[in-house]
């Protein structure tokens, strides 16, 4: 059911991000540490999602259908957002350009595994690269408004990196296992063809 908490933890993802768009029209500092803790806490719900899902056995077809939505939603758009806003340096743009096409790439990938009923299980690594990621954008948020012992900016454009780095490592490898299924599946297709039109030229020779 859409009603239960994991699920409504979930769709809390989907309406915090409008709501971390809009800090960034808000003043400094306030602006940026109430998206930073908005986007904390829509991390953290992630987390607990999952793990009362699991723990309730409440795992539903909704909570598949809408959690990647949500989380490519937060981060895609917190993303967009920095880079428009100029809170990330030139050189930090393109990590944000790596973990974006990933999300296409592995988004794309899901849908048509889908349609041939395969399921692409989220590897250890790519839950560290999710957790690094996250961490990475709510430093970001924080930037120049932060402590300036944190150095928040240099700190979050560090992880980013490390975070597109582990990006790269899980894109190729759910890419390798698209690729696998995909070329099972079609030398299956081809298979039933061949089957299929040697079936057809025998029928001719049967009739006396």
């Amino acid at each position: 059911m859409l009603t239960t908490l994991p699920n409504l933890l979930t769709l809390s993802r989907i309406l915090a991000m409008p709501l971390v768009v809009a800090t960034f029209y808000m003043p400094s500092p306030l602006g940026p540490w109430i998206g930073a803790a908005i986007f904390a806490v829509a991390g953290f719900t992630d987390w607990l999602d999952g793990k009362l899902a699991r723990a309730w056995q409440q795992q539903s077809e909704w909570g598949r259908f809408l959690d990647p939505i949500a989380d490519k939603l937060l981060v895609a758009g917190t993303l967009l957002m920095l880079t428009a806003t100029q809170r990330l340096s030139t050189s930090a743009v393109l990590p944000a350009v790596v973990i974006l096409s990933r999300e296409i790439l592995v988004s794309g990938l899901r849908e048509h595994l889908a349609g041939m009923r395969v399921k692409v299980p989220v590897t250890s690594l790519a839950k560290w690269k999710t957790a690094v990621q996250m961490i990475a954008i709510g430093v970001l948020l924080v930037g120049d408004s932060g402590p300036e012992i944190l150095h928040a900016k240099f700190l979050g454009e560090g992880l980013l990196w490390i975070a597109a780095g582990f990006t790269l490592v899980t894109g190729y490898k759910y890419l390798h296992a698209g690729i696998v299924h995909v070329n099972v599946e079609e030398t299956r297709r081809q298979a039933q063809a061949i089957e299929a039109g040697t079936m057809k030229a025998a029928k001719p020779s049967q009739v006396t």
